[in-house]
C-alpha cells in the first residue's frame, strides 16, 4: 500500500509499504476513506525529530471502511463505516471506565513513562503506524472506532477522530460561564474549531488571536471577535485591549490553542532546533531531559485571564525544563486543565451536532483536499501557512 513516511526534518515522503495485518484478536484493518493533517503532526516535521525514525508511518486522523476484524471484536463486520480515534484504548481499564482513555493503563508506553498509544506519533507514544495511508490496522478495536452512518460525505464525520473531541474538551475544560467570555489564543484548525464549540455551548463573547490574516476573516466569518497580534506592538496592548472589553478584568476563560510552536523565545527555539539535527541517540535524551517550549502563547494566556479564571491548554507542550511564572499563577488563583483529548469520552456529545443543520460547519471546514500522493505538498503548505490553509483532507 502507499503511506507517508517520515524521513527526517522536513522530510515526508509517499512510499509503498506493506500491506497491514490482523495480529491481535482484538484488531481491525479498515481501508482509509479520508485522513486528515493536524497541527500535531507539524510538531512530527519539525520539533520532535528526535523521537522518530526513518520510515514510520504518520497521521492520527483517519476514517474508512472495515476490510476485517479479528475474533475479539464482536460489534464492527466487513462494510461498516468507522472513524479511528487518535489514541488507542481498551476501554475496559480503569482509566477508561473513568473516561479517561487517553490514559489506558493497557496501552500505555511504559518504557517512555507515557500515556496511551497514539497512531502515527513517535517511540514516546508506541510508534503505531498511522492513518495517513490506504490501509490502517487498529488495536484495541472493540472499543476505539466509532460507527457512523452511510450517506453524508466524510468530512461530517472525520472529526470525530480528533479536531471535534479536542476542541470540545477544550472547551469544557475551560469552564466557561453560560454567558461568560473566553479568548482562544491560535485559530488553526482547533483554535477555530473551539470558537464554534464555545459559541453553541453558550459563551457570550469570543475572543480570537492569531497572525494569520486567512484564519482571522474565517474566524471572524462566524462571529468571533478578532485580534491580529500583528497590530499590537507587545503582549501587554494585545492584554489591554481585550481587558477593556470585559470591564477590565479578562476574559472567563482562555484557550491556549497554540502550544510549543508559538512565536518568540530564540533561546527555546535553539534547543528545539539543535535537538532535532543531532543523531537521535544524542537528540532524544536531550530533548527529553533538558528541552523547553516556546511559551509565549502560555505566558499570554497567563496574563490575560481575569482573576480567578480557568486556563485550557490544548496546544501540544513537550518540555522538561519550562519556566513558569508560579507567583502569578498562585497570586491570581487561577484553574489550568490541559492534556490529549479523551475522545470517546466526548463522542456521544458532540454526535447530535452532526445534522444536516451543521451548527458547527464541518461540512465546509477543510479548506483543501488533496490525494495522498500530494502529501508532501500538504506538509509544506500547512507548516508555511500558504494560500490559506487551516485543515487539510486527504484521499488515498
Amino acid at each position: 500500500m502507499k503511506a507517508v513516511t517520515w524521513q527526517g526534518k522536513r522530510d515526508v515522503r509517499v512510499e509503498t509499504v506493506p500491506d497491514p495485518a490482523i495480529q491481535e484478536p482484538t484488531d481491525a484493518v479498515i481501508r482509509v476513506t479520508s485522513t486528515g493533517l493536524c497541527g500535531s503532526d507539524l510538531h512530527l516535521y519539525e520539533v520532535l525529530t528526535p523521537f522518530m525514525t526513518p520510515g514510520d508511518i504518520i497521521g492520527h486522523e483517519a476514517m474508512g471502511i472495515v476490510e476485517e476484524v479479528g475474533p475479539g471484536v464482536p460489534d464492527l463486520k466487513a462494510g461498516d463505516r468507522v472513524v479511528v480515534p487518535f489514541q488507542i484504548a481498551c476501554g475496559g481499564c480503569w482509566m477508561c471506565l473513568n473516561a479517561l482513555p487517553t490514559q489506558c493503563e493497557t496501552t500505555q508506553v511504559h518504557g517512555e513513562g507515557m500515556g496511551a498509544a497514539l497512531f502515527g506519533y513517535t517511540r514516546l507514544y508506541g510508534a503505531v503506524p498511522g492513518g495517513q495511508a490506504e490501509y490502517l490496522r487498529i488495536p484495541q478495536a472493540q472499543f476505539g472506532p466509532i460507527q457512523v452512518p452511510e450517506g453524508p460525505p466524510d468530512d461530517r464525520f472525520v472529526y470525530l477522530s480528533d479536531v471535534l473531541p479536542t476542541a470540545w474538551q477544550a472547551v469544557s475544560y475551560a469552564d466557561i460561564p453560560e454567558g461568560g467570555s473566553v479568548a482562544v489564543l491560535g485559530l488553526g484548525p482547533i483554535g477555530d474549531m473551539a470558537c464554534r464549540v464555545a459559541q453553541v455551548r453558550g459563551a457570550g463573547r469570543v475572543f480570537g488571536v492569531d497572525l494569520v490574516g486567512d484564519r482571522l476573516r474565517r474566524a471572524r466569518a462566524r462571529g468571533v471577535e478578532t485580534y491580529d497580534l500583528r497590530s499590537f506592538d507587545s503582549e501587554k496592548e494585545l492584554v489591554a485591549a481585550i481587558r477593556d472589553e470585559t470591564d477590565g478584568r479578562g476574559p472567563d476563560a482562555v484557550i491556549d490553542a497554540v502550544g510549543t510552536e508559538a512565536h518568540g523565545s530564540a533561546a527555546a527555539r535553539l534547543v528545539q532546533n539543535a535537538s532535532a539535527l543531532l543523531p537521535r541517540k544524542i537528540g532524544g535524551p536531550l530533548a527529553e531531559r533538558f528541552s523547553i517550549d516556546r511559551l509565549a502563547a502560555l505566558h499570554t494566556a497567563i496574563e490575560l485571564v481575569r482573576r480567578g479564571g480557568t486556563l485550557s491548554l490544548v496546544g501540544v507542550y513537550g518540555g522538561m525544563a519550562d519556566p513558569l511564572p508560579m507567583l502569578t499563577m498562585f497570586d491570581k488563583q487561577l484553574q489550568i486543565r490541559m492534556g490529549q483529548a479523551n475522545v470517546r469520552r466526548w463522542s456521544d456529545d458532540i454526535m447530535p451536532y452532526l445534522t444536516d443543520e451543521d451548527p458547527l460547519g464541518v461540512d465546509d471546514f477543510a479548506t483543501h483536499r488533496l490525494p495522498l500522493s500530494q502529501a508532501p505538498k500538504a506538509y509544506e503548505m500547512f507548516q508555511q501557512k500558504r494560500d490559506g490553509a487551516v485543515k487539510i483532507l486527504m484521499t488515498p
